[in-house]
């Protein structure tokens, strides 16, 4: 125990930081209690509530009118079930806040996610739409295929008329003579 922190002969040093013991206050979990919260909340907020509610103060009013006189907790004003219904309610209202603020925060993280969604599938489509207009004019400058069978069509024409004009020049003109070993023509 000599190296513990609360041995009394530790020297403290200045370049170090004091070690602090356990905090004074209780704490809490902000989580626990928002979500203990949400669910009070929900629960205030339903039907099955409401019924239990209104079943409770009408057995109250009820007990309170149509009992004999000793076994009456709460006469006519009805102020203990006023004072009930009092306390209830400033629970109630906090809590209900409480909910509504984390859903809030709920709903703002998920706008901003949505937003962010948006934004990149709005990127994505102008990407889109600008390669879309890139393919289009590299198809104005690509040959269809319509355009390479006429061209295609028109030099095979070609191709045959210098051939008919080929074979009708050699079919015009004789043979030249054969010349001789001298040069001399034998005409």
């Amino acid at each position: 125990m000599a190296n513990s922190p609360m041995d009394p002969s530790r020297k403290q040093r200045l370049d170090q930081p004091l070690e602090r013991g356990l905090a004074r206050r209780p704490t809490y979990d902000p989580e626990f209690f928002g979500a203990m919260s949400e669910r009070v909340a929900r629960y205030i907020g339903s039907w099955a509530f409401i019924a239990w509610m209104t079943v409770v103060v009408v057995t109250w009013i009820g007990w309170n009118v149509l009992a004999p006189d000793n076994l009456k907790p709460d006469i006519y004003p009805f102020i203990f079930l006023t004072f009930l219904l009092s306390l209830q309610a400033s629970y109630a209202a906090p809590l209900i806040l409480l909910a509504q603020n984390r859903q809030t925060d709920r709903d703002r993280v998920q706008f901003q996610e949505d937003r962010t969604r948006n934004e990149r599938i709005l990127a994505d489509s102008d990407y889109l739409a600008r390669e879309i207009a890139d393919v289009r004019d590299a198809m104005g400058e690509l040959a269809t295929r319509d355009y390479l069978r006429g061209e295609l069509r028109d030099l095979l024409e070609e191709i045959v008329d210098r051939l008919d004009r080929i074979e009708s020049a050699q079919e015009r003109k004789p043979e030249p003579p054969i010349a001789s070993e001298h040069g001399l023509h034998p005409e």
